[in-house]
């Protein structure tokens, strides 16, 4: 057996140092020797065929459980050597079979009524609040930071993303702005508090929209920013903004002229609308068979091919697209550095495989904004071309007149952490 499955890495493992310890014992050597070396222990031959029929799945599976040990190394540097080595269009015999397959059953994974919606939400957001609190920065914002500089800590670039979404938005006071998916809160108090705005917040989690409520009564905004447990689709007025972050990658395929359509009829005639979603730069894939059942399921990152076309077709005018490309690799690094260091806390509140499956969930990420195509867009959408200016110009006065009015807020925060 150990012969297959040497035979099977060779052909995907050509650079780095890598050593596979089998069942038997027996050790193998593969990659040209470069870099740090890695050594594997693959504890019975089950997931050696495994790994072989499926590697997609199984690779997280015989971490999560404990029959594949990183013995030198961890289990970034495992991932970012496969990554580094191989692409979707690299596998071979069984292997591409159950990745083509998986394409096939996109449309039924990613099958996003109202009801299955919310269930699918639930998997992923309603755990244990103290779980995200381990490694999200102190506003709990879950999705791509935005690095203005190379040395900036996540709670800087966290509110740098709150601050170039608000420029982008070009909000007035009063104005009414929708944040769909808006998660624990923070970029709907964010815009109720630095522009005046009227927040309307929906999400499907429940822990979500409990502590979002609490934190706009704690700040005194609950007169400005509000937050419903409610589909989007539910919604039956109309909006001056409507931003999106980090949510889109849960509409699925299937569903997209029917968000695009919802948003348009909610967008006010002149108004502005901001969509953040993770994408492939790539092309369209399938969702990642480990991720779709372990982390996200009903989950898809989309290409922006199949994502303009729909915008079209429902009359909405792009008037901005900005890819953020490593951003997100870099908010995915102080993730996991962060939960690394409070791994403990994490097996108190679950358990060592849970552990394990947060690791590989947030390696495995970080490594395929490095080295798999991942980025993030942000596409900016009216239904008039005047309702945008026409020069970008607009965006960064927009962000210096945010920062001086943060910096009375940033210096109070620093001081109640102190």
């Amino acid at each position: 057996m150990s012969s297959f499955f040497n035979r099977f890495v060779s052909h995907h493992i050509k650079t780095g140092n890598l050593s596979i310890i089998y069942p038997s014992g027996r050790r193998a050597s593969f990659g040209d020797g470069t870099g740090n070396p890695i050594a594997l222990r693959i504890k019975n031959v089950r997931t050696l065929w495994s790994l072989m029929l499926n590697p997609e799945l199984a690779l997280g599976e015989a971490f999560m459980e404990g029959k594949l040990v990183v013995e030198e190394g961890c289990i970034y540097d495992v991932l970012e050597l496969v990554f580094k080595n191989t692409s979707v269009y690299s596998l071979t015999g069984p292997a591409k079979l159950s990745r083509w397959l998986s394409g096939l059953r996109r449309r039924i994974h990613q099958h996003n009524p109202v009801g299955r919606a919310r269930d699918n939400v639930a998997h992923h957001y309603d755990l244990d609040g103290s779980l995200y609190r381990l490694f999200l920065d102190s506003d709990s914002q879950y999705s791509c930071a935005y690095f203005e500089n190379t040395d900036s800590s996540l709670e800087e670039a966290q509110l740098a993303k709150k601050r170039h979404l608000a420029a982008k938005l070009l909000i007035k006071p009063s104005q009414k702005v929708l944040d769909i998916g808006s998660g624990w809160g923070g970029l709907g108090l964010y815009l109720a508090e630095m522009t005046g705005a009227n927040v309307t917040g929906v999400t499907l989690s429940e822990e979500q929209f409990a502590i979002s409520n609490e934190r706009a009564q704690g700040r005194n905004l609950a007169s400005k920013a509000q937050f419903h447990l409610k589909d989007y689709r539910h919604l039956d007025e109309r909006f001056d903004r409507i931003v999106s972050v980090g949510m889109f990658e849960h509409v699925g395929v299937g569903h997209y002229d029917e968000y695009f359509s919802r948003a348009r009829s909610l967008l006010e005639p002149d108004g502005v609308m901001v969509l953040h979603s993770i994408g492939l730069s790539d092309g369209p894939s399938h969702t990642n068979p480990w991720m779709q059942k372990y982390i996200f399921p009903g989950g898809y990152i989309p290409a922006l091919s199949e994502v303009l076309p729909v915008i079209e077709r429902q009359g909405l005018i792009v008037c901005d697209i900005e890819i953020l490309r490593l951003h997100y690799a870099e908010t995915l690094k102080a993730w996991r550095e962060r939960f690394m260091s409070r791994r403990q806390e994490a097996i108190a509140l679950f358990d060592e495989r849970f552990a394990r499956m947060w690791e590989f969930y947030l390696a495995s990420s970080e490594s395929a904004f490095r080295h798999q195509g991942m980025m993030v867009f942000q596409i900016q959408v009216a239904r008039e071309q005047t309702a945008v200016p026409l020069k970008r110009d607009y965006i960064q006065e927009a962000e210096n007149r945010l920062r001086e009015m943060e910096a009375p807020l940033v210096a109070q925060s620093c001081r109640a952490a102190e």
